[in-house]
């Protein structure tokens, strides 16, 4: 159990440090899908519990602008509009149906605007994912609902701790599944 333990709180340090690129730290210039795919890669790999589990493909992609998830590319070329929905769906559909996710960012940008609701969805995911690391690492938690939030806002906030929750959930089980492959328990009668 305590390399399990041990295990869980590395993972929870990495966790409580990972950062997403604000807005203006995305790139400014038309990418090519094989482009995207790869900055979306770098920018989420630190969120994936299952090795060589794809993060996102060229097929995911064109799904979505067929759904209206994301706008067309102009010229199979994508902008960094692009590239913050695609970190937002990319996380969300962990946990939400694409029509969830539609409405919420449609949600969140009609009050906001996109670029300010993408860095908020950062800010939040960031948070979320800081007060599961401290789950993970045995640290004092974080009060994430220490103030009442805005009808505006509940739903982003909350999104974003269901992903967090998630992961954390997912990497326990993996790590207790690995746990079980090594030092076999007696079966389920």
């Amino acid at each position: 159990m305590k390399n399990t333990n041990e295990e869980l709180a590395s993972w929870g340090k990495t966790i409580e440090e990972f950062q997403l690129p604000r807005w203006n730290l995305l790139p400014d210039i038309e990418l090519y899908m094989d482009q995207v795919l790869t900055l979306i890669e770098k920018y989420l790999s630190s969120l994936i519990v299952q090795p060589n589990q794809k993060i996102i493909t060229a097929a995911m992609i064109n799904n979505y602008v067929k759904l209206g998830l994301i706008p067309a590319p102009i010229k199979k070329k994508y902008n960094r509009k692009h590239l913050a929905f695609l970190i937002a769906i990319t996380i969300l559909k962990q946990v939400f149906t694409i029509q969830e996710i539609k409405d919420g960012i449609l949600f969140q940008a009609s009050v906001s605007g996109i670029n300010a609701s993408f860095n908020l969805f950062c800010d939040e995911q960031e948070q979320a994912l800081k007060v599961v690391a401290r789950q993970a690492t045995g640290e004092k938690s974080i009060a994430i609902f220490d103030q009442p939030i805005s009808a505006d806002f509940i739903a982003l906030k909350t999104a974003t701790l269901a992903f967090a929750s998630q992961l954390l959930a997912k990497k326990a089980i993996s790590l207790g599944k690995d746990q079980l492959l090594t030092h076999p328990k007696e079966e389920l009668e």
